[in-house]
């Protein structure tokens, strides 16, 4: 963990692939990371965490399984929205996105339970910033 300040446009800047999570700092048991995002992610659930989005750039959508049904929530840059645990959901962002997201260490970034991962998205928890 970085004992100096962050800048996040360099941090976003120091990166390019898509859907593949750097973490830029952590905050007691949970990392702060940093996102790109383009096109569709996949339906996925975490079971036992919620999951925190804050849009820093662009406008990401994150549709919702819910028990009333489906509904897609639409976050524009600087807007924040937490999925909560046990929801399905999938982000997307047709004309791109970079986000920042916080969660419990260790989260993987396509949940505990998923559709099948496509070759763009990236199945991590999360890489060092720099990697």
């Amino acid at each position: 963990m970085s004992t100096e300040p962050i800048a996040l446009g360099d941090a976003l800047a120091s990166f390019d692939a898509l859907w593949s999570p750097r973490v830029v700092t952590r905050v007691n048991d949970y990392d702060v990371r940093l996102a790109k995002v383009e096109g569709e992610h996949i339906w996925h659930v975490h079971d036992d965490t919620d999951e925190f989005f804050l849009v820093l750039d662009g406008e990401l959508r994150i549709s919702l399984r819910e028990p009333g049904g489906e509904r897609t929530v639409l976050l524009p840059e600087g807007a924040a929205f937490t999925v909560p645990r046990g929801t399905e959901h999938k982000p997307a962002a047709p004309t791109g996105a970079a986000i920042l997201m916080f969660e419990p260490t260790g989260t993987p970034s396509v949940g505990d339970r998923h559709d099948e991962i496509p070759d763009h998205v990236d199945a991590t928890t999360g890489h060092a910033l720099g990697s």
